[in-house]
């Protein structure tokens, strides 16, 4: 198995990231089109469940198997590695099977009392098949990851995607004449299939690597024949709970937190005079529409936080800070500069992009609400995977939790306002992002005196306002046509060539950084 360097591992997995996400607006722009907001709030109500859910089985799992992973096979360890893997294994699935029956048995009282509209019953039974996939392919990326091998994973995600995409779709359309409820159900369902071909495609990657053994359990991080005899497995399930524990925490709270802020928002909604048909609507255009649309750059933000863990493992482990300092100043580089033009756009073109994809302007002021804290959430992800591989999960933690606490807070206050409704959660949101953000970077400034490259804020900050004017006089005076999309495509891409003469006068970019993207880099490297 051929490790990856860093930015190989980080350009590999954003390729398949950025197909996933572009893919992935397929259904997201299809659904609404086929079952309205509506069908997509019922749709995305039990996600939140979902979630809190794969975060008690897997929230720490696959960072912790990537971590030790990673430090037992620098040094050649591979029994260690087998353990890890094995105990991981046993661990998840153990679980998974657990709280699956748990939730078919309790579905209807769960969604009768805990979820806001009991029109999703349906769709939370077909979904809880995800909680055993998601649990085994969670612990196979976690090996592969820690192996720096993200082929494995980048394939496994498009797959899925690929799936998804018509599973989901042929789903809605083909159960909508049984009524709302039954369509969103199908689109759950779809996303089940999409899942389990991932799943599948993890496995066969596995068997490929280890064909010529015969025990798969024994064998399944074997790179070469084992004759040593075997350590006890109970270190290794120490060491997975010692680190996935804090993780999963962390992470817990973030989605106990996504639940909550579901139930909340509807409920604050109510008490604003909102139906609940109407509540779920809006619901479902944030979660559904508006979120996804802001996630999109997010391909190279969960590329990077992928590949930092072993990385930034491996460079802990050998107390090499200059290493750390260096891939750290990397990732919020790379974080920034990339999510920064996204983030324009979604300001000034708000409108004609959700004309465009969802054939909706009404859910366009939410979007340009949230554009201006999109950097936030590209710069969130490196910097708390980073704080999980430099053995500071609990800060993490405790950051994840005081920003719940407001938003949660902030929500039940600005929600119920009759005059703001679901713009009050919006602020919210924000506000949280902005906060979680900004406190995972003080804290790997006060600990580990990371240095935050603040000329290079300031240098993207200028870029954005100079592209910010191009982008908005490009569309509204390009001439020759009044279509909208062709206005939109006109205007991106006069301000992606601008920003990256911009990057490139700058010094933010140079040759050497333009070399390691794919085939673009190949072609320069041979002219040289």
């Amino acid at each position: 198995m051929k490790k990856q360097t860093f930015i190989q591992g980080t350009l590999i997995l954003f390729a398949a990231g950025l197909l996933n996400r572009i893919l992935g607006f397929i259904p997201r722009i299809t659904l609404p089109r086929i079952i309205g907001a509506e069908g997509v709030g019922l749709y995305q109500l039990g996600y939140p469940f979902l979630l809190v859910m794969l975060t008690i089985i897997t929230g720490g799992v696959p960072l912790a198997v990537a971590k030790l992973v990673a430090e037992a096979d620098s040094v050649g360890n591979q029994q260690r590695v087998r353990n890890i893997v094995r105990a991981a294994l046993w661990m998840t699935s153990s679980v998974a099977v657990v709280l699956t029956v748990t939730c078919l048995l309790l579905s209807s009282w769960i969604t009768t009392h805990v979820l806001t509209d009991s029109r999703v019953y349906y769709t939370f039974l077909f979904m809880t098949p995800n909680i055993i996939i998601i649990a085994v392919a969670s612990v196979l990326r976690g090996y592969f990851q820690g192996k720096q091998n993200m082929i494995p994973t980048a394939a496994s995600q498009v797959t899925e995607t690929i799936v998804r995409i018509v599973t989901v779709i042929g789903g809605a359309y083909l159960l909508l004449p049984y009524g709302l409820e039954w369509a969103a159900a199908g689109a759950m369902l779809g996303v089940v299939v999409g899942e389990l071909s991932g799943l599948l495609v993890l496995v066969l990657q596995w068997r490929r690597h280890h064909k010529k053994t015969n025990n798969t359990t024994e064998s399944i991080v074997r790179d070469t024949p084992y004759t040593q005899p075997m350590e006890p497995v109970r270190p290794a399930w120490r060491s997975l709970l010692r680190i996935a524990l804090p993780v999963t925490g962390g992470k817990l709270i973030g989605s106990l937190s996504y639940l909550l802020e579901s139930i909340t928002i509807a409920r604050s909604l109510a008490a604003a005079g909102i139906v609940t048909a109407v509540a779920t609507a809006q619901y479902g255009a944030l979660q559904g529409m508006i979120i996804p649309i802001l996630l999109l750059p997010g391909a190279l933000t969960y590329s990077l936080s992928v590949s930092l863990v072993p990385s930034l493992s491996e460079a802990y482990g050998r107390k090499d800070m200059a290493t750390i300092h260096m891939r750290m100043h990397q990732a919020i580089r790379l974080a920034l500069v990339s999510g920064a033009p996204f983030a324009v756009v979604m300001y000034i073109l708000a409108l004609p992009l959700c004309s465009v994809l969802y054939d909706d302007i009404s859910v366009a002021p939410m979007l340009q609400w949230m554009a201006p804290v999109a950097i936030f959430i590209y710069l969130q992800a490196p910097l708390q995977a980073a704080l999980q591989a430099l053995d500071q999960p609990g800060t993490a933690l405790m950051n994840t939790f005081v920003g719940a606490i407001v938003k949660l807070g902030l929500i039940i206050q600005l929600a119920s306002m009759p005059h703001l409704g679901i713009q009050g959660a919006v602020i919210a949101i924000n506000v949280n992002i902005m906060i979680v953000t900004l406190l995972h970077g003080w804290s790997l400034i006060r600990t580990f005196k990371i240095k935050i490259p603040w000329i290079d804020f300031a240098k993207v900050g200028v870029a954005m306002i100079i592209i910010a004017g191009a982008i908005q006089a490009t569309y509204q005076h390009f001439p020759l046509t009044n279509s909208v999309f062709i206005r939109l495509s006109a205007a991106c891409l006069v301000g992606l060539c601008l920003y990256v003469a911009l990057l490139i006068m700058m010094k933010l970019i140079d040759r050497n950084d333009i070399t390691r993207l794919p085939l673009i880099g190949r072609f320069l490297s041979s002219r040289t």
